[in-house]
Parts: C-alpha cells; sequence; structure tokens
C-alpha cells in the first residue's frame, strides 16, 4: 500500500431519508356517490448502509465523502398508492471497521463478514395515508399521518485490520524486512528507523496450500502510549490479531529488557493485549554463532517460546512458519 492511501479512520456527517407522507384522498369514480378515502402510505426514507467487503484494504473511498444523504421517500397518492421508498446508500468498507457515534465514542457496529450488511443510520417511516383513519363514527377522515423525520448524525469509521500474526517491535527489528522474505508483500525497507510509516499486509503461504495472514505494524518505541514516535496511531490494528510475535533484533542490548518495554507499552494501550499469546523470534541471527546463541537464551524471558531468524539468509524461516501455524490452530 502506497503510504498516502492507507486510511484507517474517517468521519463523516450520515443522514437518512425522511419519510413520505400520507395522502389525504377520495375515491371519485362515475356512479360511486361515496367512495370513501383511499389515500396512499409515504414511502420510507432511505438507509445509510454499511456493507463488508473482502476485495477493500482501507477506507480510502471515503476520505472525502464528508456528507452522506439518503433519498426521502415519495409522498402516498390515491387510489391507496404507496410512495416509493428513498433510495437507500450503502457504503462498502474493509473487514474489520467499526462504526462509532462521533459525539458519544460508543460503538454501534462491527463489520467482520464479507457481505455483512448493517443499518448505520435508518430512514424515516412513511406516514399512513387517510385509509387508515376511516371509522363507523368517521367515515371521511380529512387527515393523515406526516412521514417521520430522517435522521442526522456523525460517524467515526476506523479500521482495525484483520490478521492471525501481528508483528511488534521497536524500529529497524526486521519486521518488513521477514513479510517481504516470506511473502508477496513489498513494504518499504530502509537502514534508519520509521521507514514503515502504515501497516502492511501479507498472506504466508503454507504446506498443502494452505496460508495465513501477517500484519506489519509500524515500530513501537518507549513512550509511544504518551505520543512519542508514530504514537498509538497503528496499535488499533493490533487488537485483532491472534497471536503477537515480538521481534527483538540479535544487537540488542537486552532481549528482556526491549521486551519488557514493548510489553509495557501494548498494556498502557489496551491491557487485553497481554491476553493475546506471544512469541519472540531473535532476528538477525545470521551474524551469531552457536556460542553466542546459547548465551542470548539466558537472556530470554521464561515460559515465552522463541527463535533464531534470519529474513537474509533465511535462516529458521521455516520452522518460524510451522511454530506460527501451530500457534494459530493450537
Amino acid at each position: 500500500m502506497a503510504d498516502s492511501n492507507f486510511i484507517d479512520y474517517v468521519k463523516f456527517c450520515s443522514r437518512s431519508g425522511a419519510g413520505g407522507a400520507g395522502s389525504v384522498h377520495f375515491r371519485r369514480e362515475k356512479h360511486v356517490p361515496k367512495g370513501g378515502p383511499d389515500g396512499g402510505d409515504g414511502g420510507r426514507g432511505g438507509h445509510i448502509i454499511l456493507r463488508g467487503s473482502s476485495q477493500l484494504w482501507t477506507l480510502l473511498h471515503l476520505k472525502y465523502k464528508k456528507h452522506v444523504i439518503a433519498e426521502a421517500g415519495k409522498n402516498g397518492e390515491g387510489g391507496r398508492r404507496t410512495g416509493r421508498d428513498g433510495q437507500d446508500i450503502i457504503l462498502e468498507v474493509p473487514l474489520g471497521t467499526i462504526a462509532k457515534d462521533a459525539e458519544t465514542f460508543e460503538l454501534r457496529h462491527e463489520i467482520t463478514e464479507d457481505g455483512q450488511e448493517v443499518i448505520l443510520t435508518p430512514g424515516g417511516r412513511g406516514g399512513l395515508g387517510n385509509d387508515h383513519f376511516k371509522t363507523a363514527t368517521n367515515q371521511a377522515p380529512h387527515y393523515a399521518q406526516p412521514g417521520e423525520e430522517g435522521l442526522e448524525e456523525w460517524i467515526i469509521l476506523e479500521l482495525k485490520l484483520l490478521a492471525d500474526i501481528g508483528l511488534v517491535g521497536f524500529p529497524n527489528a526486521g519486521k518488513s524486512t521477514l513479510l517481504s522474505s516470506i511473502s508477496a508483500a513489498r513494504p518499504e525497507i530502509g537502514d534508519y528507523p520509521f521507514t514503515t510509516l502504515v501497516p502492511n499486509l501479507g498472506v504466508i503461504p503454507y504446506r498443502d496450500d494452505k496460508s495465513f495472514v501477517m500484519a506489519d505494524i509500524p515500530g513501537i518505541i518507549e513512550g509511544a502510549a504518551e505520543g512519542r514516535g508514530l504514537g498509538i496511531r497503528f496499535l488499533r490494528h493490533i487488537e485483532r490479531n491472534s497471536i503477537l510475535l515480538f521481534m527483538i533484533p540479535a544487537d540488542a542490548e537486552s532481549i528482556s529488557e526491549q521486551y519488557r518495554i514493548l510489553l509495557g507499552e501494548l498494556e498502557k494501550y489496551n491491557p487485553e493485549l497481554l491476553d493475546k499469546k506471544r512469541l519472540l523470534a531473535i532476528t538477525k541471527a545470521d551474524m551469531l554463532d552457536g556460542e553466542l546463541m546459547k548465551e542470548m537464551e539466558a537472556d530470554v524471558p521464561k515460559d515465552l517460546p522463541y527463535i533464531f531468524i534470519s529474513s537474509v539468509s533465511t535462516y529458521n524461516l521455516d520452522k518460524l512458519k510451522d511454530m506460527l501455524w501451530q500457534a494459530i490452530n493450537s
């Protein structure tokens, strides 16, 4: 994804259509002296609908759509003819999108399946025509219901990427290099911090035509929860990942200290992230020999599954995929 094309947050005004008014009408035909009321109902106002699409990865197509306005329903007519419903507006969104009220931040809807549809802002009901109000004592009602007003509200859409594996690490830990080595994704790679400015997704092929999805999240630094670096803007994408793969380079001063800092930043953002299954990949292992690896193993946190890998030399990448696949299916 190009940097400017990845949009995971939009805010817009959603206005549904008003319902059409019911009709006040009386039957007037030759040889029918007392035709009676026959006013039809008004049509329903148009809904604003969200629909999930597996073909979309970003909210870019909604970035400049600040007002979404649905059509009003048509008024009823004589002869018990119901007015036409207002045309619904369907907004297609990528899977993992949540809709929130912009004022109260209340979670309204969550789109997780392809083709899933939810009514974001319902249209107003159409009014009843005077045909509904005739009684034995009121055989010629001269009134009908007006249509219900549509709703107008400000909505926030947020995208949280759906992936099996989320890569967590400091800048330059080798996350993008790993993704490019084991998938067809081509994230930007450089020898400077914050090369990755937006999340990247890659489909990792596995044995017997199986596959899983990996998300490369921009690097986290100490103090990210307070807004340092890229802050917590992209941490929301980790919330939807089944497993967190922590990546720490072999040339780090202390593996356990870097792991502690990363874990602390996740906890500050959302303590529930600590409930996810965690694995550790020690990257850039092509610069190590067997003795150095054994020395470094003492610095690995206890009860944390780990593996030494090198994305450049492909060292242990197949074992890493086995490890991830087993974690996903356990």
